[in-house]
C-alpha cells in the first residue's frame, strides 16, 4: 500500500484518539457533576431522618447512598432521554456545548452549596445546558414544549409534595389519634427507615438519569454511538457517582432542610418522605425531570402546616422559593459564559 494510505490512516487514528481523550474528560466532568449532585442533594434524602434523630448523619448518608445505587437496576431511563435529546436539538450541538453546560451547573451547585442554599441540581444542569446551547446557536435550538413542561413542574412538583404531605399527615394522625404519643413516636422511628429508603430510591431514580442523558449526548455528538440511547455501563457509572456523592453529603443544607423550615417528629418525617418519593417516582415514570430539593421542601411544608401555619418558618421557605425561581436563568448565564470562554480556544 502507498505511503499516502498509511499517512491518512495515522491521521484518522490520531484524530480518533484525540476525540476519545476529549470524550473521556467530558464524561469525567459529568461524573463530577453527578457526584456533586449527590453531595448537594444528600440533604434532601436525609434531612428529615436526621432532624428527627432516627439516624445519625453518618449512618443516614450511607443508608441513602445504598438506595441511590440500587435504583440503577429498576426503572427505565425516560428522564435521561428527556435531558439528553428532549430539551435541545441534539443533532445541532457539539461536545463543547455539553461541556460548558456541565461546568455552568457545577459552578452554580458549588456556589449555592457554600451558602447553604438548597437549590435544584437538576435545574442547574438544565439551565447550564440550555444556556451553552443558546450561546452557540441561538434560542431556536431549544425545544420549547419540553422547556415549558420543566418550568411548569417548578411549581407543580413542590405543590404535589405539599398536598400529598399534608394529606399523608392528616390521614396518619387520624389513624393513630387514640395511641399514646410515646408509642407513636417509637413506631414511626422504625417506619421512617422505610420511608427514608423509599425517598432515597426515588432520588437516585430521578437525579442520576439527568447525568446519564448528558453522557449519552456526549457519546452521540462524538459519534461513539450511532443513535441516542443510554448504555447500561453509563447507568451504573452515574448511580455509583451519585451514591458516592451522597456518602459525602452536605451538612450545611441538612440544617436548612430539616431544622429551619419546620420542626419534625418521626411521624412527620415519615409522611414527608413518602410524599416526596411518590412525587419523584411518578414524574420519573413520565420522563419529567423535577427537582428533588423542591419536592421534599414542599412535602416538609405540607406536613408542618397541618399543625398550624405558624409552625412553618415562611421566611426561610420564601428565600428557598426565590432560589428556585432564579436557578434556571442564572445557571443559563453561567453555562453561556463557560461556552464563550471555551469558544475562545476553539
Amino acid at each position: 500500500m502507498s505511503d499516502g494510505y498509511y499517512r491518512n490512516r495515522r491521521s484518522i487514528d490520531k484524530e480518533y484518539m484525540n476525540m476519545l481523550e476529549i470524550v473521556l474528560i467530558v464524561i469525567f466532568i459529568a461524573l463530577v457533576f453527578d457526584f456533586l449532585n449527590g453531595f448537594h442533594d444528600s440533604a434532601n434524602s436525609i434531612a428529615t431522618i436526621v432532624s428527627t434523630q432516627v439516624l445519625t448523619p453518618q449512618k443516614a448518608v450511607l443508608f441513602a447512598a445504598f438506595f441511590n445505587f440500587i435504583a440503577a437496576f429498576t426503572f427505565d431511563v425516560a428522564v435521561a432521554k428527556t435531558i439528553g435529546n428532549g430539551l435541545v436539538h441534539i443533532s445541532d450541538i457539539d461536545i463543547w456545548v455539553l461541556t460548558a453546560g456541565l461546568l455552568g451547573a457545577i459552578f452554580w451547585n458549588l456556589l449555592t452549596w457554600y451558602f447553604g442554599i438548597p437549590v435544584s441540581s437538576s435545574h442547574a444542569l438544565i439551565g447550564g445546558y440550555g444556556g451553552a446551547a443558546v450561546m452557540k446557536l441561538g434560542w431556536g435550538v431549544l425545544i420549547l414544549p419540553a422547556w415549558i413542561k420543566v418550568i411548569v413542574f417548578i411549581v407543580v412538583a413542590p405543590l404535589l409534595g405539599l398536598v400529598i404531605g399534608y394529606f399523608n399527615m392528616v390521614v396518619t394522625t387520624w389513624i393513630v389519634r387514640n395511641k399514646k404519643p410515646r408509642k407513636v413516636d417509637k413506631a414511626f422511628r422504625k417506619l421512617q427507615l422505610i420511608s427514608a429508603g423509599f425517598y432515597s430510591f426515588g432520588h437516585g431514580t430521578n437525579d442520576a438519569q439527568k447525568t446519564m442523558g448528558i453522557i449519552a449526548g456526549v457519546l452521540f455528538s462524538a459519534k461513539f454511538i450511532d443513535s441516542f440511547y443510554v448504555p447500561f455501563y453509563v447507568v451504573i457509572l452515574c448511580h455509583a457517582a451519585i451514591a458516592l456523592g451522597t456518602m459525602y453529603g452536605g451538612w450545611r443544607i441538612v440544617k436548612t432542610m430539616g431544622m429551619k423550615i419546620t420542626k419534625l417528629k418521626p411521624i412527620g418525617g415519615f409522611c414527608a418522605e413518602f410524599a416526596g418519593a411518590t412525587t419523584l417516582l411518578g414524574t420519573a415514570l413520565l420522563g419529567i425531570p423535577v427537582s428533588t430539593t423542591q419536592t421534599i421542601t414542599g412535602a416538609i411544608v405540607g406536613v408542618g402546616s397541618t399543625q398550624r401555619l405558624s409552625a412553618v418558618r415562611w421566611g426561610v421557605a420564601g428565600k428557598i422559593v426565590w432560589a428556585w425561581i432564579l436557578t434556571i436563568p442564572l445557571s443559563m448565564i453561567s453555562g453561556a459564559l463557560f461556552y464563550w470562554i471555551i469558544s475562545l480556544f476553539l
